[in-house]
């Protein structure tokens, strides 16, 4: 049972908010002393975790390549082509990235995540269909985009990645249910997915056109009391 304590230290330690990484160390390194192992063991362990796991941190060597792009201009160009399209709001841009993010994610084709695709392109995209109208975005529509933007990501992967038949989840599934007697078909597991599936995006979808119908009235109302002065 006092095997657990760093169960217990995660709970406290996000309950009162302290530093993620210093919870989680500090959870491990006690539940490693209480189970007997030494310093040096439990050091080797981690290490060796770390290194089995090095792909993880894959998304820390994108970081200064978005940078770079962003420096050179790649944010300016996502939101001028955007502008280019007669109609175009934060919430069409974002619903339709979720669209076709789904659609490739059933054939497990990623398209770098949040940090390689979602972030340098598909926000500057969503934020030029504002900027567009002739108004600075306000940093309250501007952080509300950034949500919708990371909230496709994670409903298009997290269910779209389900309708590739040799996806991680339906081999876990079947992994784990056929040593009990249950006999899973990876077909059959796809056919149940696709109602979800379109029930989620719909719902997304139906959200985002609702906060980008505020949205976007907000700017166009700005915009014709501009044209109204001029006049």
């Amino acid at each position: 049972m006092l095997k657990l304590i760093g169960v217990l230290i995660v709970i406290v330690g996000f309950a009162l908010r302290f530093n993620a990484i210093a919870i989680v160390m500090s959870a491990g390194f006690v539940t490693a002393m209480v189970s007997g192992m030494s310093i040096p063991e439990f050091l080797s362990l981690l290490g060796e975790t770390f290194v089995n796991t090095r792909y993880m941190a894959m998304f820390i060597m994108i970081i200064p390549v978005i940078g770079v792009l962003e420096r050179n201009g790649m944010k300016q160009t996502a939101a001028m082509a955007i502008g280019k399209i007669k109609n175009a709001s934060p919430g069409k841009v974002v619903s339709a990235y979720g669209i076709f993010r789904t659609i490739f994610a059933a054939f497990n084709v990623s398209f770098g995540g949040v940090a390689g695709f979602v972030r340098p392109v598909v926000y500057p995209m969503a934020v030029g269909t504002i900027e567009e109208t002739g108004h600075e975005i306000e940093e309250e529509d501007e952080e509300e985009i950034k949500a919708m933007c990371g909230a496709i990501e994670n409903v298009a992967w997290f269910f779209g990645q389900v309708l590739f038949v040799a996806g991680a989840g339906i081999l876990l599934v079947k992994g784990t249910l056929e040593p009990q007697g249950y006999e899973i078909d990876p077909m059959t597991c796809v056919k149940a997915e696709v109602p979800v599936v379109i029930f989620a995006l719909v719902v997304t979808t139906i959200l985002f056109m609702l906060k980008d119908r505020k949205m976007m009235k907000k700017y166009t109302q700005k915009k014709s009391s501009s044209e109204n002065k001029v006049s």
